[in-house]
């Protein structure tokens, strides 16, 4: 029987969702508009500019690099 359970920075998606209460999809449209930005300076932006903790962001930035060739 395979594990479904999602693992690595996508398991915190439920959480950064119910968080701050808006899709994963809003967060990676921001990120298309910092995407010449490195991995900390696209953290930066999340924490700075939508009060997102360090760890949510870090995920959602892994995330967003990884799907887009970063």
């Amino acid at each position: 029987m395979a594990d479904d359970k999602v693992k690595g920075p996508k398991s915190y998606f439920p959480s950064i969702e119910k968080t701050y209460g808006k899709p994963i999809s809003h967060w990676m449209t921001i990120l298309k508009k910092h995407k010449t930005k490195t991995h900390m300076e696209m953290v930066a932006v999340l924490k700075t500019d939508h009060e997102m903790g360090h760890g949510h962001a870090n995920a959602v930035v892994a995330v967003f690099r990884k799907e887009n060739g970063l």
